[in-house]
């Protein structure tokens, strides 16, 4: 059962139009939205053949707003201190890989690794790998510049890949941003999905975008 709050925006969206970007942040600028929560999130429906590995979509962008969900930084580095000047949570080396191998406990929300300490998660990757904590070069989270790493997570930079749908699922921000923080945040991401259409990718690739507040309708949009 819906909320009475979700209801009542729910009524001023029409299921059938798709607005424009500045049509969609006003809707989900409103007090009604505002009032549903606070995170606005972009869901974009790629063409892909989601079972064949070349047509993955996995990219990274920075908001330039940041997303306003702030991030447990983790950091495997040979120098601690550069990493925690940055802005990480937690710094160290085997330590930190002990402590998850021995309890199971995870209390970080990204980990960054430089490329000495990829051999040694070995013993931990069946725990960090189904909860997307994985260490990748892909996403930036292997790199021997782990300060930098960690400045880029803390200015907003955030990582995509598609699920087993072929959809794409984005925190762009929150509702208290403001308008134009958000349109700017969506266009961004945006930008990038879209930039990282597969070569073997055939067709339409951006077949459907939606914008939603985290408890709040989705908005068909076109960008």
């Amino acid at each position: 059962m819906r909320s009475k709050r979700y209801r009542a925006l729910k009524e001023k969206i029409d299921s059938a139009k798709t607005y424009t970007l500045d049509e969609a942040v006003a809707i989900l600028s409103s007090g009604d939205n505002t009032k549903l929560g606070g995170g606005v999130e972009l869901h974009i429906k790629c063409g892909i053949d989601v079972k064949q590995s070349d047509q993955q979509v996995r990219g990274t962008v920075v908001l330039p707003h940041g997303s306003g969900k702030q991030k447990r930084i983790a950091v495997l580095t040979a120098n601690p201190d550069a990493a925690k000047e940055a802005g990480a949570t937690l710094v160290g080396g085997e330590e930190i890989i002990n402590e998850i191998r021995t309890t199971g406990k995870i209390n970080f929300d990204v980990l960054v690794a430089e490329p000495a300490f990829m051999a040694k998660l070995a013993p931990v990757a069946k725990i960090l790998g189904p909860r997307g904590l994985m260490p990748s070069p892909k996403d930036g989270t292997v790199t021997p510049d782990s300060a930098k790493a960690v400045k880029d997570l803390v200015r907003g930079k955030v990582t995509f890949k598609n699920d087993d749908t072929g959809n794409i699922h984005l925190l762009v921000g929150q509702v208290s941003f403001g308008p134009e923080k958000l349109k700017e945040n969506i266009q961004t991401a945006y930008d990038a999905v879209k930039a990282s259409r597969p070569t073997a990718a055939k067709g339409s690739f951006i077949q459907a975008i939606n914008l939603c507040t985290t408890m709040g309708p989705g908005i068909k949009v076109t960008l």
